[in-house]
């Protein structure tokens, strides 16, 4: 929209669309970039840096397995021997891209992780899929930036519990 209007009140509504439109776009990068950060750091066993991507009191719930709350919880799953032993076998955790839902200070997003395990014997280099499941991360915006205060992570074998976690909280809203 042309700036050279001359009407102060169309300048102010036009700065304040642009700042709210990139305050929304610097969110769901935040957003992204968090989540994004979850494999690298589970792969490379930096168990309380990882759990600092949740809140104090967030939790991270894999469907059917374990379900972690807190700081020291989460790190612990990443400690465990369960995780440990998927990196003394080769792993890695790839994380693809999110449907990010964003409603203010609060955000949803929705997506798929592939974890992938390294064969060992014969066949040097070689990998398999270990586990494919869908993801739900609910996440607030805090003080120091976005935090997830629930994820959810349940196997794509069939059942519900992953449909639904990969379900939009609402319809789109068209744009």
């Amino acid at each position: 929209m042309p700036a050279r209007t001359g009407t102060k009140g169309f300048m102010t509504h036009s700065l304040e669309s642009i700042a709210a439109r990139l305050q929304r776009l610097e969110d769901l990068e935040a957003i992204r970039a968090l989540i994004a950060n979850y494999g690298p750091l589970a792969d490379s066993g930096k168990a309380q840096a990882l759990a600092q991507l949740w809140s104090e009191g967030g939790e991270y719930e894999v469907v059917g397995f374990a379900s972690a709350k807190g700081h020291e919880a989460i790190a612990g799953m990443i400690d465990g021997p369960v995780h440990r032993g998927l990196m003394a076998d080769g792993c890695a955790h790839l994380l693809g891209p999110v449907a990010i839902d964003l409603d203010g200070d609060r955000a949803i997003a929705r997506g798929h992780s592939v974890v992938m395990r390294h064969v060992a014997g014969k066949s040097a280099g070689r990998f398999e899929v270990h586990r494919v499941s869908a993801n739900r991360w609910m996440l607030e915006r805090r003080s120091d930036g976005w935090r997830v205060v629930h994820r959810a992570n349940a196997l794509l074998d069939g059942q519900e519990a992953a449909r639904v976690l990969l379900t939009p909280p609402v319809a789109p809203r068209p744009r």
